[in-house]
């Protein structure tokens, strides 16, 4: 584990969240046959996904790499939504790259498939529409610890997701995170608005 950096996570933990890839960048793919939409057509996708979607905001890029770039292929961006949610995430940039002042659309759901259904354990190549059909980049992940806040009167909660080492830390309202627990596996998909 050399070299790693952790987000809210001791490295003991971080070992046994990660499926012991050495290269952080390689759990994150562009969905293969994936194509931009217009944003109608993604959030009709979105909006007939059955109540997979656990969470989906929009968010503006605030920082990159603020504490140095660690990897050659990942960085990490400090993002803010408009609705006061704070995000920090680990990209591969060389599959999905962002910009300083970029906005995107991003949504965390339990399964691809727009009715909703359960996947199961083996990869589907049918090639019939799925959730990722409307976004540019997805992971595959599991949320590693979930924790709430009291700061000055304002409770915030933290769901920390890794997707096979490249982290996610989410901060909102708890009530927009009810949804997301421990151990939870979660798709993460995002695109560019």
């Amino acid at each position: 584990m050399r070299g790693r950096s952790t987000l809210g996570v001791d490295a003991s933990r971080a070992r046994a969240v990660d499926d012991g890839d050495e290269n952080p960048s390689s759990s994150a793919r562009v969905m293969a046959g994936s194509k931009k939409k217009s944003a109608s057509k993604a959030s009709n996708a979105a909006a007939t996904a059955g109540g997979a979607t656990k969470f989906e905001d929009i968010f503006e890029v605030i920082d990159r790499d603020p504490d140095g770039k660690k990897f050659d292929r990942v960085s990490r961006y400090m993002c803010r939504s408009e609705f006061d949610a704070e995000l920090t995430i680990d990209v591969n940039v060389d599959a999905y790259p962002l910009g300083v002042g970029q906005r995107f659309s991003l949504a965390l759901a339990s399964t691809l498939s727009l009715d909703g259904s359960p996947e199961d354990d083996s990869f589907d190549q049918s090639g019939k529409p799925s959730l990722a059909d409307g976004y540019e980049y997805v992971m595959y992940g599991k949320c590693y610890k979930k924790v709430e806040e009291n700061a000055g009167g304002l409770t915030r909660a933290s769901a920390y997701v890794s997707f096979g080492g490249l982290l996610m830390n989410l901060k909102a309202d708890p009530k927009n995170l009810q949804e997301i627990e421990i151990d939870d596996r979660m798709y993460l998909l995002m695109r560019v608005v």
